[in-house]
């Protein structure tokens, strides 16, 4: 972003409370506080096996956990069972939150659920294949939505 929406002057850095901050050259009070979005991530447990999906836009072999942003006037649950809905066309059962987790490269807040599911699966129009992997085999990655699925990988096989 590079001039102000509501005057249309340039923005210009200015510490702002307690960083850096795009600010409103002309004094109009506008802030470009660049905050993280929120996005919503389903650990999706499929008759007992975990469904990885791989997005149309991803290379062939990268798989990850459905995923979707959060809506206005939507809350977190709401949310995260109407995308597991649009993605994989089976409607879900939350069963608990699992964390929040930062993921700074994409300015994003990833809130993390487990949902489970059971039913004929219908991949929406955002995904081109899934994976159904028995949880033990489960390989969790660094970084986005793997760490949720590592702290529930831990939880479920440590019970």
């Amino acid at each position: 972003m590079r001039f102000c929406p509501h005057c249309a002057a340039p923005l210009i850095p200015r510490r702002t409370d307690s960083a850096q901050r795009l600010a409103c050259k002309a004094e109009c009070g506008y802030v470009f506080w660049d905050n993280p979005v929120p996005v919503l991530a389903a650990v999706i447990e499929h008759e007992g096996l975990v469904l990885l999906a791989r997005n149309k836009n991803w290379p062939d072999g990268m798989f990850g956990l459905v995923t979707g942003f959060l809506e206005r006037d939507e809350t977190p649950e709401q949310g995260v069972l109407r995308e597991v809905e649009e993605e994989i066309g089976i409607a879900g059962e939350l069963v608990a939150p699992i964390g929040n987790y930062a993921f700074s490269s994409q300015n994003q807040i990833i809130l993390a659920y487990h949902v489970r599911t059971a039913g004929s699966i219908h991949l929406g129009d955002e995904l081109a294949d899934y994976r159904l992997i028995e949880p033990v085999r489960v390989r969790p990655w660094d970084f986005g939505t793997g760490p949720a699925l590592r702290d529930w990988l831990a939880r479920r096989l440590g019970e």
